[in-house]
């Protein structure tokens, strides 16, 4: 058990928002951040930049979890122990149907994951934790999302820890079982977020379909996509207690 105050989000006691979006890349932080008035960098310790702004009238801030279930998680108890009581992860996943289309936008309302993803192997040995995002906030996403008519699907989603092992058969597999889309990363917050008593849910962006084999889409192609999202979930903020 780690003892004290968060070690790798260096913030201030009331310099992270309640409501919080989390992404993995560094970068998108500051793609986000653009969207926010007066974003002011709280945390740019071990790669976890975080920025705080306003959201029309709201307070949000923008926060990088990195790459996989362990470094997600760090980012994801820490936010909470600095005040985040709503986290949604707006991340990159690679389609499972073959009709699915990179820049697609996917709001997962349940993740699996292998009983052996190590992260939660280790938060509950031997039991599988149940996987959702917070009704509320997954509803509030869904309402929004059909208020700005935008194209998106709701299901299921699988969490890997192998990025370079997700070969066409592993794909089929998870297909097969009713998963839509394939990340890294929904498992560990949705996990986390039901052990630490927050909210949590995400919305994500083809980055490409694994089935068909497509190339992946690079962060400059994915950036209207990505801003598109990050405005769904500020809108839905406005939504949440």
């Amino acid at each position: 058990m780690v003892v004290g105050g968060p070690y790798h989000i260096l913030a201030k006691p009331g310099e992270v928002a309640e409501k919080v979006i989390a992404v993995g890349d560094p970068a998108r932080v500051n793609q986000v951040a653009e969207l926010l008035k007066d974003p002011k960098p709280v945390n740019l310790h071990r790669g976890f930049p975080v920025y705080t702004g306003d959201y029309e009238g709201l307070r949000v801030s923008v926060a990088c979890h990195g790459i996989g279930g362990p470094s997600s998680a760090i980012a994801f108890e820490e936010l909470r122990m600095l005040g985040a009581k709503t986290i949604v992860r707006l991340g990159t996943a690679g389609g499972l149907l073959p009709e699915m289309e990179p820049g697609e936008l996917v709001i997962p309302d349940a993740v699996a994951c292998f009983t052996t993803y190590g992260v939660l192997a280790t938060y509950a040995p031997g039991v599988h934790l149940p996987l959702a995002p917070n009704y509320e906030v997954l509803e509030a996403l869904v309402q929004e999302a059909r208020r700005q008519r935008l194209s998106f699907r709701v299901g299921a989603v699988v969490s890997n820890d192998a990025f370079y092992a997700e070969s066409h058969e592993f794909a089929r597999m998870w297909a097969e079982r009713g998963v839509i889309a394939i990340e890294m990363e929904c498992a560990a917050l949705f996990g986390v977020s039901r052990l630490r008593r927050f909210k949590s849910a995400a919305v994500l962006i083809l980055s490409n379909n694994v089935v068909k084999e497509t190339p992946i889409l690079t962060a400059e192609k994915l950036g209207e996509s990505v801003r598109r999202a990050a405005k769904l979930i500020l809108e839905a903020f406005k939504r949440i207690e």
